[in-house]
């Protein structure tokens, strides 16, 4: 492992045990700050047009991904301040903590019998019209933004972070957070939050993927759990949430999906693990836990993918390297000869050597006893950057 990618590891464990022992600040969020001055551009930018929400977008996302970038770079040479930036970055795009300590409240309630304070805190977690929901709903509305979120909060940024270092851990939130921002379907985001959903869409796709993979590997029933995303998953209207929510009701053996309320519509969703029954308060602590489970094994990941991609880089800087000064080498119409290299007794610039009868177009390269083109090119840098949700990553549901 080289340095870079051993200044990633300790970063993002750090970070990871910065969010699990700390959870997010009441007050100076980065992504806070992200999201005032999204809001402000929107404001300046706003029409009614998908192109120019595609541009408000890539605008956002790709302002903090490359101020990420630029941090990155400029502590590339110190790893102690580059692990730094890595466990701050880390710690706030995480917002497992944030995510457990909503659903854990919501969860007491439930179980103290007060469905007015478990109703009244429901919006923090999700953006369901709780007015109508009874205990079991509650309890399954719950239940489903534990599962989602532990991709959108928790495994998603962590894989973008092994993928691409800081810059990905702060692109990913930032189009994450911008999805909740205008990625849904009100008549003034319809057509200008096309563009940041379906980001939202593309950049949740391998993180979702690894949570379904990954819940099956931590929760109690694995079999149970991938047979459930396998055959219900793909019946969400959501690309991402579908294969998550599914896993999650197989590996805790629960029915979820169905008919949900917000934003003064009703849906009727498809059923996950139709054969299960549907989940009680208890079952908000069981959903916790496990979702702590599948974000300890995605840090875990994280490290394994910035590793594999250092090992790549410098791999493919290297070239083909010198030919041997001594023994056989290959020259670059394929033709092996014995080339004796520098100082063989070639006459220079010639490509004769005294007495052998070989000219030019004899198949050795003049004086260098390299092949030419085998130099060795520089390691390619590699990037990282900085920002984060203000809490657990909205939810999505219902956004597209």
């Amino acid at each position: 492992m080289s340095r870079a990618d051993r200044a990633f590891a300790y970063g993002a464990a750090l970070g990871f045990l910065g969010d699990l022992l700390i959870g997010d600040p009441r007050r100076g969020h980065p992504v806070a700050g992200f999201g005032r001055a999204a809001g402000a551009l929107e404001k300046l930018m706003w029409r009614d047009h998908r192109g120019t929400g595609a541009a408000y977008a890539a605008l956002c996302v790709g302002g903090s991904a490359t101020a990420a970038a630029l941090a990155e770079r400029a502590a590339r040479d110190r790893p102690v301040l580059r692990a730094a930036l890595t466990a701050a970055a880390t710690w706030s795009v995480l917002g497992g903590t944030s995510l457990a300590r909503e659903a854990r409240a919501i969860g007491a309630a439930l179980e103290a019998g007060d469905l007015a304070a478990a109703r009244a805190r429901l919006p923090h977690l999700c953006g369901r019209d709780p007015a109508a929901l009874d205990a079991d709903a509650l309890a399954r509305a719950v239940v489903e933004s534990v599962a989602e979120n532990t991709s959108d909060a928790v495994v998603g940024a962590l894989v973008w972070g092994g993928l691409a270092g800081v810059p990905g851990l702060v692109g990913f939130r930032a189009a994450n957070t911008l999805d909740a921002m205008v990625g849904h379907r009100s008549p003034r985001h319809l057509r200008f939050g096309w563009a940041a959903a379906r980001l939202d869409d593309a950049v949740g796709y391998p993180g979702a993927r690894l949570t379904a993979a990954l819940t099956a590997l931590a929760g109690p029933y694995p079999r149970s759990a991938l047979a459930t995303a396998r055959r219900d998953g793909p019946l969400h209207p959501s690309p991402n949430a579908g294969p998550v929510e599914a896993a999650f009701a197989g590996a805790l053996r629960i029915r979820l999906g169905g008919t949900l309320a917000y934003g003064g519509r009703t849906e009727h969703r498809p059923v996950l693990g139709a054969g299960f029954r549907p989940p009680g308060p208890a079952d908000i602590g069981r959903a916790i836990r496990l979702s702590r489970r599948v974000g300890a094994l995605a840090l875990g990941a994280s490290v394994l993918l910035s590793a594999a991609r250092g090992a790549r880089l410098p791999a493919a800087g290297r070239g083909a390297g010198p030919a041997p000064v001594t023994g056989r080498s290959t020259v670059p119409d394929g033709t092996t000869v014995a080339g004796r290299g520098v100082g063989s007794g070639r006459v220079p610039g010639s490509g004769r050597v005294p007495g052998s009868g070989r000219g030019p177009g004899s198949g050795r390269v003049p004086n260098s006893g390299r092949v030419p083109g085998s130099g060795r090119a520089p390691t390619a840098d590699r990037v990282r950057a900085v920002a984060r949700a203000t809490g657990p990553a909205p939810t999505a549901e219902g956004a597209r």
